[in-house]
This record gives structure tokens, C-alpha cells and sequence, in this order.
């Protein structure tokens, strides 16, 4: 017994030490760093990208220390922030926890406040936060207030404030729409009208293919002077649903409620956006099909149907709708 103790507890000595040195901090001091975890894992070797970026030591001593402490908890996407100063243990605790930073992919045209109640769930904001968001156009300029909060995936810190989120949205918006600008600049076009247009291309269309027809009846029907009769505009004249929905069918009736966005009692386009639209859409306002159409209509396959005249947008109802 004492021979064998003489013999495993040098063996013993040195594996630990060499556990404590492997996995120490590979730096004594550093600056704190995002460690990004993407939306997908799966393919992601954690520990191998950990040690390749300077964070861990070794990787097999990772791999011995995170299951002792995660029980079972896996990593989730997002990031985190952790310096090069951190022991392995401290990393591991650190990547098993709540991230720091989330993941939020918004789709769709989507008005501001409805983007606001989605971030409120996804970062587990409070109402102070929510406040914040829907507030902050109040700040800044007034072509902020609606259709620059870009449709995207961000990587948003937890601790940030509603009012920058909504900076952080604007600053995609304005990275995405840059190469717009002097196109529609030349195109005698102002920026806030394009993104009108384009959010009422976005809300009526079924698919990016119907977006030059729609955007050609848009342009036409203002060069005609007529009421653009959207339903869209009134969808967003009534806010939330009592369902909590945002969007959906217009009655007959609410296409009288007085509202400058009520686009069958008032000719020309909103005060605002009614979403914010991608650059599809946003494309679309550039380039409108070559159409003479007034009218369009979509069938119960969403596949869109235009018209020149009124008479024969009502064959296209009977023939479609009815």
C-alpha cells in the first residue's frame, strides 16, 4: 500500500498541477471581449474556438471542467463576456449562463411598436424599457419615427437601453439603405417618401414578384391624383388587435373612421411609413413594372391580378373573388 501510494501520489501531484496550470488564465490582465455563440451550435466546436481565440489554455482540460459544472445545462446562443484573465472554470460558468448579449431576427414589415413588444419579450424588458424604444424617434428626427427599424438578425446587448436598440436598428437601416441614397436622389425622389411607398408595397404584396406591379399602380395612381384606397394604411390606423394581432381584414365600416392615414378618404400617401420595409420593396419603388394598371387584386393563392379600368377590375373580382 505504501509502495503504491509512493508511486500515484507523485502522479497525482503532477496531474494536478498540471490541471491548475492548464487551466489558468492564459493572460494576467486583458480587456474584456464578445465570445459569440451563433444561433446554430450544432456545428460549432466551443472549446476549439475558445482556446483559438486566446480564452482557454487547452482544450482537454475544457473539456473535463465544463460538464462538472454545466450538470447538464448546454450552451446557449448568443454572447458573452469574457476576458483572457479568466481561469477555465470561470469561462465555463460563464458560457453555461444567461448570455449576455441575444439573438432577435425580426421579419416582415413590422410597425415600431410592434417591434417594440417582441424586443420586450425576447430581452425580457420592463415597461421602462419598452417606454424607451417607442419613444426614442422623439429625439432624434422626425423621419425617424417609423420605417428606418430595419428587418434583421442582431446580436443586442441585455443591458442595453430601448433608445439604443432603436439606434442600433437605425444604423442597420442606414447602412442597408446607403447605396440608395443618390439613386434616389437622381430619381427626384425624397428618401422618407421612397420608404412610404415602399412599406405600402411590403404590407400589400404576397410575394417580392408582385412588388413592381404594386409600386407601378402606386405611382400611377398618384400621377392620376386618386385615392390610393390601401387597406394596409387603415390596418395601421387601428394599432393592435384585441387578439393582440397588429394586422388583418378591414371592415367595410373603418374605411370611413377620418384618420390622415385613411387612404380612401385622403388622396397622396400617409404622414409616415405604416412598417419598415426591406430593400426589395424598397427596390421596387425604383423599379415599378411597366403597367398602365389602376387596380389589382389578389386570388385565394395570393397570385396577383392588376387592371387597367375599374371595368375591368370587376371582371377580375367576379372571376377571382366571387
Amino acid at each position: 500500500m505504501k509502495l503504491l501510494l509512493q508511486i500515484f501520489l507523485p502522479i497525482i501531484f503532477l496531474f494536478g498541477i498540471a490541471v491548475w496550470f492548464l487551466g489558468g488564465p492564459p493572460q494576467m490582465k486583458s480587456e474584456q471581449e464578445i465570445f459569440t455563440v451563433p444561433q446554430v451550435t450544432r456545428d460549432m466546436d466551443i472549446p476549439g474556438v475558445l482556446q483559438e481565440k486566446g480564452f482557454i489554455r487547452n482544450v482537454m482540460v475544457f473539456d473535463v471542467l465544463l460538464p462538472l459544472i454545466s450538470h447538464g445545462e448546454e450552451v446557449k446562443p448568443g454572447g458573452f463576456y469574457l476576458t483572457k484573465s479568466m481561469w477555465a472554470w470561470q469561462v465555463a460558468a460563464k458560457i453555461i449562463g444567461k448570455p449576455d448579449l441575444m439573438w432577435v431576427t425580426v421579419n416582415g414589415c413590422q410597425r415600431r411598436e410592434e417591434i417594440g413588444n417582441f424586443l420586450a419579450r425576447a430581452l425580457g424588458w420592463d415597461q421602462r424599457k419598452l417606454d424607451e424604444w417607442n419613444g426614442a424617434y422623439k429625439s432624434m428626427q422626425p423621419e425617424y419615427g417609423e420605417g428606418v427599424y430595419y428587418p434583421d438578425t442582431y446580436l443586442i446587448p441585455v443591458e442595453e437601453s430601448g433608445t439604443e436598440v432603436a439606434k442600433r436598428f437605425i444604423n442597420r437601416f442606414n447602412e442597408k439603405f446607403a447605396p440608395y441614397v443618390t439613386k434616389f436622389q437622381d430619381a427626384n425622389i425624397r428618401w422618407p417618401t421612397a420608404l412610404k411607398i415602399a412599406s405600402l408595397i411590403e404590407r400589400e404584396a404576397g410575394s417580392a414578384s408582385d412588388m413592381p406591379v404594386i409600386a407601378a399602380v402606386i405611382w400611377n395612381r398618384l400621377d392620376k391624383n386618386m385615392a390610393l384606397q390601401i387597406d394596409a394604411t387603415m390596418q395601421y390606423t387601428r394599432g393592435q388587435k384585441s387578439d393582440g394581432s397588429w394586422w388583418g381584414s378591414i371592415d367595410l365600416s373603418e374605411k370611413q373612421n377620418e384618420s390622415p392615414y385613411n387612404t380612401y378618404l385622403h388622396k397622396g400617401l400617409p404622414p409616415t411609413p405604416i412598417c419598415s420595409p426591406s430593400l426589395a420593396s424598397i427596390d421596387a419603388v425604383l423599379h415599378p413594372a411597366e403597367t398602365d394598371c389602376l387596380f389589382y387584386l389578389h386570388d385565394a393563392t395570393r397570385v396577383i391580378h392588376c387592371a387597367a379600368t375599374y371595368q375591368e377590375h370587376l371582371k377580375n373580382i367576379k372571376a377571382y373573388l366571387q
